[in-house]
């Protein structure tokens, strides 16, 4: 049960008695954990397992032990820690894969997003997606909204796939642009003011979504689930590649990664990821640019200990690729016309979104023993956001397309700061074994955006006949808001396993301060908040692969947002009851998943534009089934499968109960399947297609009009030959025009059109 904001003695104690549980369980089983793999020849009651590895006898672990034996553990260590480009995959699915290590295929079987700790996701009781390397290589995906196309449940692109700002990430009917984005399993800072811009999919090793709560492990995060961006690390084995790509709206891209064994002892490592792009939208005078770069090197001081530094810098030069459209000339005919795909309702030369991020951290591991080892991630970020817009209001005169715009310039920096210190052990209390982690986070994020109005000689514009005017004004500041946010969490889990039967124990105890300062009412308001969180699941793992599974979560969010009068509004909260089936059949690479969940959201924070704050209205609930099929064989066939159905609907509200919340489709499903030639004349011919489709969405929170289904198809066709491919991907291959989602009768978004990108790779 979660509980916040405790204002009476009886909170207070609840909470003091959550706080002795959790402290006593994890001071128990980290007594355990020291003790039995210390002393674990001393106490018959308790043992010691390492399925890894061989135990090591007390003088082993001495500093008296022979140099062959360290070496040797060394060399196992490495392969453990840090895996090569590619691995190889028997048909078992048996691969030497890491939970944060690249897959090759399609089908991941290890992850550590949903539990922190390396787990097999056949033994992980929840919904997690994995996105591989391989998967977007073959798609094309040149975002990560399009990296998540063929994902169940999920949404990457919901705005359309021509935001050059953050997209839009929805998972289970809920929206997680702003609270559900990680990298490397720490939260990217994000608000109401100012958020990071899409990341880099060709910096990342692999992209995990963990669907329904998850603050048990990383505190305050949003209902729906989470995104971790999985980063690329330095390699022992040598490698490179570089490739040059060009194709639709004057689209250039080059991009490389490199990377190895510094030195030839392989104690130092090196790789270093980097992508330039020119390019442009399928709106006019949307730019698309992008520079991106992106170094790490790992120390190996000694036999158990690895340090990864790592830092990356982005540039984008973009456009204002969404455009706030009316329903009538895209959803439906405004007297038999409609508006055009690359219509632009800014002001050519002023319209842009330019971004500057850099961060800095390193990922620190120690093994104490075989069996406990201490991690700590850390990361620092800062980023700039330029916005300046002119965005659509609606019409003035609809039957002659008169279109209202209102303009805006607006700059946001962000600062963050964030360290999750983690001490795992692995013991056995009699029959049963234990993977436990304990750990403490803390946060510290600030926020400051400033917005100015600018006007322009035509306020208005023709939808079907614009005319540019190229001239504008900054006015008077209307927004100059400061947030400043620290959140420290204390958190424990448990991972028992009684033969093939499987528990799984998480609870976590966060304190969070708030302040928001507003600049122009010259006020402040602040707020202290806490939350006990929790997770608990159950799983059974038959020796035939198929694996049933019930869990409980729970969600905890500060939000960063004030109501009516500038006070701070509650944090959001929520539970996911989910039923499900995971089956890994033997003697096949594959893996197949279904789900069933209840979810419910309280505390739901809406935005009233009219008025310029937000209001809680209430409940949402989402309830669904989700299923997903993923697929390598070893003679090059792959095939990913998702259906999903998400039946949301506001639950409390002044207003809107009964209704469904806009652009959550009841149905969502696609397939997609690839095959490369094995053998004769034309091998390494590769040939491939998929097929989306997503069903009819609300478009305004009243639900007076809906937005129709979509069904969309794309290709890929390869070649490879020694150390080179050359690769045609098409999305939207028929140029199906569509609208991707709308909010109100004024906000309504295009889908991206047909788009072809040509790729040459050259790999050593």
């Amino acid at each position: 049960m979660t509980d916040f904001q405790p204002s009476s003695r009886k909170n207070t104690r609840r909470r003091q008695i959550q706080m002795l549980f959790l402290g006593a369980a994890s001071t128990f089983a980290l007594a355990v954990a020291f003790g039995s793999a210390q002393a674990q020849t001393q106490i018959p009651s308790v043992t010691v397992e390492a399925p890894t590895q061989r135990a090591r006898p007390a003088a082993i672990a001495s500093s008296r032990r022979a140099g062959a034996t360290r070496t040797a553990r060394a060399n196992r260590r490495s392969t453990e820690q840090q895996a090569a480009p590619t691995q190889s995959a028997s048909s078992n699915g048996a691969t030497g894969e890491r939970a944060n290590g690249p897959v090759r295929g399609f089908v991941a079987t290890r992850s550590g997003t949903a539990t922190k700790t390396d787990t097999p996701l056949i033994e992980t009781p929840q919904s997690v997606s994995v996105i591989t390397t391989d998967q977007i290589r073959n798609q094309g995906a040149v975002s990560i909204g399009e990296a998540l196309r063929y994902t169940a449940g999920v949404s990457g692109d919901v705005n359309g796939g021509s935001d050059t700002r953050f997209g839009g990430l929805q998972i289970r009917g809920f929206d997680m642009t702003m609270p559900g984005l990680f990298v490397d399993g720490l939260r990217i800072p994000s608000s109401n003011y100012v958020h990071f811009n899409g990341l880099e999919p060709y910096g990342a090793e692999r992209i995990e979504v963990l669907k329904g709560p998850s603050s048990a492990m990383y505190g305050g995060s949003g209902t729906g689930g989470v995104l971790n961006y999985v980063t690329k690390l330095p390699t022992a084995q040598q490698f490179g590649e570089v490739s040059i790509s060009g194709g639709s709206f004057n689209r250039y891209q080059g991009q490389f990664d490199m990377g190895g064994a510094a030195n030839k002892e392989g104690t130092v490592l090196w790789r270093l990821t980097g992508v330039v792009r020119d390019g442009e939208t399928q709106v006019d005078f949307s730019k698309d640019n992008r520079v991106f770069i992106a170094p790490a090197v790992t120390f190996k001081p000694n036999e158990d200990t690895t340090i990864t530094l790592l830092a990356n810098y982005q540039r984008d030069r973009a456009g204002w690729g969404l455009q706030f459209l009316p329903a009538s000339g895209t959803v439906w005919p405004n007297n038999g016309r409609t508006i055009p795909v690359s219509f632009f309702a800014g002001v050519p030369g002023f319209d842009a979104f330019n971004t500057e991020i850099a961060t800095v951290g390193y990922q620190l591991a120690h093994n104490f023993t075989d069996n406990v080892t201490f991690r700590q991630n850390l990361r620092y970020a800062y980023q700039h956001n330029e916005e300046k817009v002119f965005y659509g209001g609606g019409y003035t005169n609809e039957a002659a397309g008169q279109l209202a715009r209102y303009g805006s310039y607006s700059n946001s920096y962000i600062n963050s700061f964030a360290v999750d210190n983690q001490l795992q052990g692995k013991f056995t209390t009699g029959i049963l074994s234990h993977t436990t982690l304990v750990g403490v986070d803390y946060r510290n994020t600030s926020f400051r955006d400033t917005a100015f109005s600018v006007t322009t000689s035509s306020p208005e514009i023709n939808v079907f006949n614009p005319n540019y005017s190229y001239d504008y004004a900054i006015g008077a500041m209307y927004d100059n808001t400061g947030v400043k946010q620290s959140q420290v969490g204390v958190y424990a889990q448990d991972q028992i396993k009684l033969g093939r039967l499987s528990f799984q124990l998480g609870g976590r105890q966060d304190f969070v301060t708030t302040q928001v300062d507003n600049g122009i009412a010259n006020t402040t308001a602040a707020k202290d908040a806490s939350a006990f969180t929790g997770r608990a699941a159950v799983m059974y793992n038959f020796d035939n692969g198929v694996a049933p599974y019930f869990s409980y979560s729970e969600s905890f969010l500060p939000l960063l947002a004030t109501g009516f009068g500038g006070q701070m509004l509650n944090p959001e909260t929520g539970v996911q009851y989910e039923v499900g089936v995971k089956y890994q059949p033997l003697g096949w690479n594959a893996l197949f998943t279904f789900a069933a969940f209840d979810l419910t959201r309280d505390n739901v924070a809406v935005y009233v534009p009219a008025a310029f704050f937000y209001e809680q209205i209430g409940q949402v609930k989402s309830r669904g089934i989700e299923l997903e099929g993923t697929m390598s064989l070893a003679d090059g066939w792959n095939l990913r499968a998702a259906y999903a159905y998400v039946d949301a609907m506001v639950t409390q509200d002044p207003v809107n109960v009964g209704k469904a919340p806009t652009t959550v489709p009841l149905n969502r499903a696609s397939l997609w399947s690839d095959y490369t030639l094995q053998n004769g004349p034309l091998a390494g011919l590769q040939f491939g297609g998929g097929i989306r489709y997503v069903g009819a969405t609300w478009g305004d929170d009243a639900n007076t009009f809906k937005v129709g289904s979509s069904t969309v198809l794309d290709a890929l066709l390869a070649y490879n030959r020694d150390n080179w491919r050359l690769a045609l991907n098409v999305t939207n291959l028929a140029d199906t025009r569509y609208v991707a989602s709308c909010y109100s009768m004024s906000g309504c978004f295009y889908a991206e059109g047909r788009k072809a990108i040509a790729r040459l790779t050259y790999r050593w």
